[in-house]
């Protein structure tokens, strides 16, 4: 039987909660009381890892419940000897849900969530009011939420479903954010495909 090959423990970004069920200690995952953001659904780690290198004082946490993926984001953060990252392959809707301490994350990031275009997939589309809802509990006060999509039509969505909570209010991106793109933004901009951007911070 073949081996599996991994990357020792001690140098693993990788974190399995003892408790899937009870909120996170940020103190515990990341051995520091820093700043915590978010990053839900992180595909190929493109920005979580650039943004984990500009800000080496931030604790990065990525969430994608797809296994390769956290395997080569965990790969690329050893090799470039990233400390502040950690990684949790969970489904975004779950673990916003039920694993974030009441008002203990700085700022989450949503970059290019699955539009699911046809009208009946809509209602699985991860920002809705809901997550709306438990954005605001997860954030502290004046908590940021970054969102980027290339998809218009849920780009409006997106700008509604805030636009109707008295809790957020509409910011522009910085450009110092907009700076750092995923790869799959990188690849369709060049193709002509424009970004949405959207930041929303706590008000109340």
């Amino acid at each position: 039987m073949a081996r599996i090959k991994a990357l020792p423990t001690e140098h693993s970004s990788r974190y399995y909660p003892g408790n899937y069920f009870a909120p996170m200690d940020w103190e515990q995952v990341f051995d520091n009381t820093a700043p915590v953001e978010i990053e839900l659904g992180a595909g190929d780690g493109s920005f979580l890892l650039n943004y984990a290198e500009q800000y080496p004082k931030l604790n990065l946490l990525g969430i994608e419940r797809l296994l390769g993926r956290i395997r080569k984001i965990d790969r690329n953060a050893f090799k470039a000897n990233i400390t502040n990252l950690r990684l949790l392959r969970i489904e975004a809707g779950y673990f916003l849900e039920y694993l974030p301490v009441n008002h203990s994350v700085q700022a989450i990031h949503v970059y290019f969530p699955d539009p699911w275009p046809k009208k009946r997939h809509h209602k699985n589309r991860l920002i809705n009011s809901t997550f709306v809802d438990q954005c605001k509990r997860v954030l502290t006060p004046s908590g940021h939420v970054y969102l980027r999509t290339d998809h218009v039509e849920y780009f409006e969505q997106i700008v509604s479903v805030f636009g109707d909570s008295s809790d957020f209010e509409h910011l522009e991106t910085p450009e110092q954010l907009k700076s750092i793109k995923t790869d799959f933004e990188a690849e369709f901009n060049q193709q002509g495909i424009q970004t949405q951007y959207a930041t929303f911070r706590v008000t109340a």
